[in-house]
Parts: C-alpha cells; structure tokens; sequence
C-alpha cells in the first residue's frame, strides 16, 4: 500500500528531457491508482493539462510528495514553496550536479516506486529568511535553502558594508559581497568562496567574505539561531544587490540592512534506500581521485 495517495511532479518547462521523465511518471503514478498533480507552468507548456494542476507556490497544500524533476536549480526553487507546507520532495537530477536531486533518469520509476512504499531515507534541511529594511520599514523579504547572498551588482567597485552577528559588531568591510549560508549551501557558492563544507544536519550558518580587501578576513562558523545583520555604507551608481539562491533577487540602497536568520520553514528531502552523504561527496566533488604518474616516454 503506498505511503503516499497525492504526488505532484515538478520540472522545468520547454526542457525535453525533463519532460520525457515526467511522462514516464504520469504514467506509472496513474496506472498505481495515485492522484497525479502538475504544476501549472508545466501542464500548460509541456503537454499535460490533462491532469490536475496549479500554481507552484499553492500545490504543497494539494499533494503529500512532490517529485522535483530538474538539477539543483528545479529543486531550490520549488523547495522554497513547498517548505511552508512541510510537503516532502524527492529529486530526480536531470541536471549538471545533483547535490539535492540524487536519483539518476534510468531509476526514477524505480526509487519512486520505493518511496512510494515508505522505503526512503528521511533528511530535514533548513531555511534562512532575509528581511531589507529601508528607513525602519520592511520593505522586501524572502528565503533560501542554499543561501543569501549580498553583492555588488553590474558595478566594478568594491562594495563596503558593516557586519553585526547577534547584535555584536564583527566588522567593516570592503570586498565584492558576502555569502551567508546554510549547510546545505555549503558544496554551492559558499565552497567556491573558500568556506567549508558543513554536513547538513548542523544547525549552523557560515559567513564567507567574497575577495575582501584585507588578507585577514575568512570564514566564520556560527550557530543556526544567529541573527546576522549586514548594513550598506556606501552608495553606488549601480545598485548592490542581495540574493536567495540565486534565483529572487533585491536591489538595494545606502543605509539598507539586511536581515538573515534562521526560518521557521523546513525542507523535508528524501533520498532513496542506501543514500549517504559522503558518496555524493565523493562523486560530485571527485573526493579520492588517483593521480596518475606521468610516464616517461624517454
């Protein structure tokens, strides 16, 4: 009997591949007797009206699994979505990397087939929340599961701001931007700023300055329930801008402060039986590769 009775297919619209998976799954899902739901952009443009379907930021509240068909980017931005309804996702990478979307095209009838019977391994992933304030008001927020970012925008200069981390001031900078991450970020922007990898049950956030103007400036490790607070003190001509995931984006003005702490929102992501973290380390990180002497041909 299948855990679940209500499955939504996400993915990204106009991608062949992506849609060659999902007609597979509609397929399979419907002949298991299972209520089938698609997302709206997706059931317009990719040929599947015939099912149910609505907006992204309402079908967490129609279905109890959604299937992220896409790479990393499909998953972080239904995540945001879908998080608020504590639905829990299941990725199939038909992507580059495949951090969060771990189930390879060929096993997607299978591992769903699996999840379906409850056999899955259950990972709860955090959210941060960013708020920008402008003279006292509240005037934009939104959340990631990877991270928020603050940079300089189209502009060439260096953009110079204060950082406070729990009400204490760390200090002022003048560098390209700073990077405030969850551990489930940590392999994304955050890593190839020099931060480190966080396993992703930590609760912790890690800050990583992006090229600082002062050789002293690194990493910093602090714990999830951390208010960090980032004011702009310089203006520029083209606007700094702060970003969730890469994908919302907040332009922003002298004065500003962003606001970053921990959400209330959690990702509930399920991986198929035998996952590890550490092997999808190893494989999208090539951890332990040989290297090979070079021969002598002389």
């Amino acid at each position: 009997m299948s855990k679940f009775n209500r499955v939504a297919l996400i993915g990204r619209s106009g991608h062949q591949q992506v849609s060659e998976t999902i007609a597979r799954l509609t397929e399979y899902l419907r002949d298991a007797g299972l209520e089938v739901w698609i997302e709206d952009q997706l059931a317009e443009l990719g040929g599947f009206s015939e099912f149910r379907h609505c907006a992204l930021e309402h079908i967490g509240q129609k279905v109890d699994l959604a299937v992220v068909v896409g790479g990393d980017g499909s998953l972080l931005g239904a995540s945001r979505a879908l998080a608020r309804f504590d639905t829990p996702v299941l990725g199939i990478n038909r992507g580059s990397l495949g951090f969060l979307t771990d189930i390879r095209p060929s096993e997607a009838l299978e591992k769903v087939g699996q999840a379906l019977l409850g056999e899955f391994t259950e990972e709860t992933r955090s959210l941060n929340s960013v708020e920008v304030i402008r003279a006292d008001q509240v005037i934009a927020s939104a959340t990631a599961l990877n991270d928020v970012v603050l940079h300089k925008g189209q502009s060439a200069r260096m953009l110079g701001f204060d950082l406070c981390i729990d009400d204490q001031f760390v200090y002022s900078s003048r560098s390209d931007g700073l990077i405030v991450s969850t551990p489930t970020g940590s392999t994304a922007y955050s890593l190839s700023a020099g931060g480190p990898i966080m396993h992703p049950r930590l609760e912790a956030l890690v800050v990583v300055p992006m090229f600082p103007h002062t050789l002293n400036a690194r990493p910093i490790v602090v714990p999830a329930n951390f208010v960090i607070s980032v004011t702009v003190t310089e203006k520029h001509q083209a606007l700094p801008q702060v970003s969730c995931d890469g994908q919302t984006h907040i332009s922003l003005l002298l004065g500003d402060q962003i606001i970053i702490r921990q959400s209330d929102e959690r990702l509930t992501l399920l991986h198929p039986p035998g996952y590890s973290y550490y092997e999808v380390c190893r494989s999208k990180l090539q951890w332990g590769g040989r290297i090979e002497p070079q021969q002598d041909n002389e």
